[in-house]
């Protein structure tokens, strides 16, 4: 995983996607992955929420239906993704395709699964139209990404330091409950991820360059590629939902 960073030195200029096929084919299987992913995503997260016996395993829910808060199994699922990402940056040095393909859905499946909790903490409207506003800002970000001459590694940088702070400043407010800092994260998160999805854009182009035809390398690539441009989709979403989001 660590032969993918966000990190990398070909010149944006230099990088004619006009003209290069292998490249549009390349980004075409990531946009594809992506679009599967978040498609499964939908249909596990309607799953877990809509079926009872499913819906009761992971969430305690009030006799009214709401969500009151989250069984053992299903805290546990809401954190499998991160832990999948963890063991995997130490246990997967030398990924083949074959590897980080399952980590790709292994970590769609858990997310998508997890995710019945928005479903059944906002109006049904609310998560369709705010998935709509994602969806739409993700395709014109990334399309930025993707034609923009400009070299965007000191951007992305800058915003690798911010979802550190971003980070930090979650964990603080689980303890505080501040309203304020709730809403100023939210903000921030939303900000924050906009950028990368422009930046991880144009670093899988880089990428594209740096292989040099390698096939096996390309179709790991497909995969850490689509992984970056689906978590940077979700965050988004997350946020979004957040702030625009009608609860029940």
């Amino acid at each position: 995983m660590s032969d993918f960073n966000r990190g990398y030195s070909v010149s944006a200029g230099r990088a004619d996607m006009s003209v290069d096929a292998g490249l549009r084919a390349f980004m075409l299987g990531v946009y594809n992955k992506v679009a599967i992913g978040l498609l499964l995503s939908a249909a596990l997260a309607y799953a877990t929420s809509a079926f009872p016996p499913v819906t009761q395993l992971l969430y305690v829910l009030t006799p009214e239906g709401r969500l009151a808060g989250f069984t053992l199994l299903g805290t546990l699922l809401r954190f499998a993704p991160l832990a999948i990402i963890l063991v995997s940056m130490f246990a997967m040095r030398n990924p083949s395709p074959a590897t980080s393909g399952f980590l790709y859905w292994a970590i769609v499946a858990t997310i998508g699964a997890s995710s019945g909790v928005w479903v059944l903490a906002y109006t049904g409207a609310s998560v369709f139209m705010t998935f709509l506003i994602t969806a739409t800002a993700f395709g014109a970000l990334s399309l930025w990404g993707y034609t923009t001459k400009r070299n965007l590694t000191g951007f992305g940088s800058f915003l690798m330091i911010g979802l550190v702070g971003l980070i930090v400043a979650s964990l603080v407010n689980m303890f505080l409950h501040l309203s304020a800092l709730y809403f100023i994260i939210n903000i921030v998160g939303v900000l924050i991820f906009a950028g990368l999805i422009a930046y991880d854009t144009q670093r899988l182009k880089m990428t594209y360059y740096q292989l040099g035809g390698d096939q096996a390398a390309t179709s790991v690539a497909t995969n850490y590629g689509a992984l970056s441009l689906y978590l940077d989709f979700i965050n988004l979403f997350q946020f979004l939902m957040s702030l625009l989001g009608s609860r029940r």
